[in-house]
C-alpha cells in the first residue's frame, strides 16, 4: 500500500504548523513522516526537506526558536486577491503564469540572494533524500508547472527557493537561466501529484482554489486514493497564525497550536494512516 503525504503552502506560520502537527501525531503514535512519497508546496517544500533529511523533532524545536533567520513581509488580502484575479481569468494557464512572472518581476527586480540565504537557514543544504521528495515550482517563462525531484539535476536548496518565491512577495528564483516562482501559483497543495496512491493525507494551512478544478477536493478525486484526508488549522491555530502568513513572530505559537492539533485528531487519523 503506498501512502502519500502532501504539504501544502502557508508562509513562515504555515511551516511552523505543519511540522507541530507532524510532531504531534508522532508523539501520539501516527507517524505521517513514513510516507512513501512526500509532495511540497511553498511552506510544504520546507517542511517536506525538513523531514526526509532530518529528524522531525529537531525541526519541530528550530521553530520555538527566535526567528532570526528570516524576513519580515506582507501576504495578507489586497496581494492574494491581485494574484487570484490574473490568475482566474479566462484564457491559455501558461499565458497567465506568463504574466504572473512579469508582474513577479517587476515588482522585485532584484536578485533572490537574501531569501536564498533565509531559505538555507531554514533547511541548511542537504543532498535529496533516498525517499520521493517531489517539489513544486512554476516555470513562468515558458508558463510550465514544474515538479523537482532528485532526478531534475536541482539542488534541493535552489528547489525549495524557487518554491516559495511568493508571486508580488519576494523576488522570482533563477534556475539555469530559468525563472520560477512558487508552486502555489498552480495550486496551495497539488495534491493531483499522489495519483497512484492508495492513502493521501494533506495538510492544508490554506485550502484557496483559483478555480474549482485545482480545489484540494477535486484534485484528490483525481488521485484515485481509496483514504483521505484533509487538515486545515482549526479556530486556535487558526487565531494563533494571524492573517499575515509572512509574520515571523506567530512562528512559535503556530507551531504549538499545531502540536495541539495534531495531539488531538490523532485517534481520528490513526486507522486512515494505518
Amino acid at each position: 500500500m503506498m501512502r502519500a503525504l502532501v504539504l501544502g503552502g502557508g508562509g513562515v506560520t504555515g511551516v511552523a504548523w505543519e511540522l507541530g502537527v507532524l510532531e504531534g501525531l508522532r508523539r501520539s503514535g501516527v507517524d505521517l513522516t513514513a510516507a512513501d512519497l512526500v509532495i511540497g508546496t511553498s511552506a510544504g517544500s520546507v517542511v517536506g526537506t525538513r523531514i526526509t533529511t532530518g529528524p522531525l523533532d529537531a525541526a519541530y524545536d528550530d521553530q520555538l526558536r527566535p526567528a532570526d533567520g528570516e524576513l519580515a513581509a506582507k501576504l495578507g488580502p489586497t496581494t492574494l486577491l491581485k494574484l487570484g484575479v490574473m490568475l482566474a481569468r479566462r484564457g491559455e494557464q501558461s499565458a497567465k503564469w506568463r504574466k504572473v512572472g512579469k508582474a513577479a518581476l517587476a515588482a522585485h527586480p532584484e536578485p533572490a540572494d537574501a531569501r536564498l540565504a533565509v531559505i538555507r537557514s531554514r533547511i541548511g543544504e542537504p543532498e535529496w533524500p533516498e525517499r520521493d521528495l517531489r517539489i513544486t515550482a512554476v516555470d513562468v517563462d515558458r508558463g510550465e508547472f514544474t515538479v523537482f525531484d532528485r532526478t531534475s539535476g536541482v539542488s534541493v536548496l535552489d528547489a525549495v527557493a524557487a518554491s516559495c518565491a511568493v508571486p508580488l512577495v519576494w523576488p522570482p528564483v533563477r534556475i539555469g537561466g530559468t525563472t520560477y516562482v512558487d508552486g502555489g501559483a498552480r495550486s496551495a497543495t497539488n495534491a493531483d501529484l499522489a495519483e497512484g496512491a492508495d492513502t493521501v493525507v494533506v495538510l492544508a494551512p490554506t485550502t484557496l482554489a483559483v478555480s474549482r478544478d485545482q480545489s484540494v477536493a477535486r484534485q484528490l478525486e483525481r488521485t484515485g486514493a481509496s483514504r483521505t484526508h484533509v487538515i486545515s488549522p482549526d479556530a486556535i491555530a487558526g487565531k494563533a497564525m494571524g492573517t499575515n502568513a509572512l509574520d515571523p513572530s506567530r512562528r512559535r505559537a503556530s507551531a504549538e497550536t499545531g502540536l495541539r492539533q495534531g495531539t488531538l485528531i490523532a485517534e481520528e487519523l490513526a486507522p486512515i494512516w494505518a
